[in-house]
């Protein structure tokens, strides 16, 4: 189960899993981030705010997640992890060597910095 929200001023799509992801979490973060990239060419900016990795629902949620990141990571400039979750300092090194858009980890509680990093505030 994933909550998101789109701050269109900013560009900034925000995520939270809250447990197993599933193809209707990856349908409804398309239907969010989809007609902004078709309007604007990219989103500035991906947080994925996470206790830790929930893991999938089945096969077929995994399976629409990799089909979601490969359709997206071109068009979008950074994505935040904001977790102190052991999973996140992995996923800073792994991501790099699959996706386009620079991936930063921020601590938990630190979504306000991820934020200003996302729209180039550093």
């Amino acid at each position: 189960m994933i909550k998101a929200s789109l701050d269109r001023t900013k560009g900034i799509l925000h995520v939270r899993p809250s447990g197993p992801l599933g193809e209707d979490d990856f349908a409804m973060l398309s239907e969010l981030a989809d007609p902004y990239i078709a309007k604007k060419g990219e989103l500035s900016g991906l947080m994925i705010e996470v206790e830790r990795f929930p893991g999938w629902k089945n096969l077929a949620g995994m399976l629409d997640h990799f089909r979601f990141v490969r359709n997206h990571h071109r068009k979008i400039r950074r994505v935040a992890l904001v977790s102190d979750a052991r999973i996140g300092r992995i996923a800073e090194r792994f991501a790099r060597h699959f996706i386009a858009a620079t991936v930063k980890r921020f601590p938990s509680g630190q979504a306000g910095e991820a934020k200003k990093w996302l729209i180039g505030d550093e």
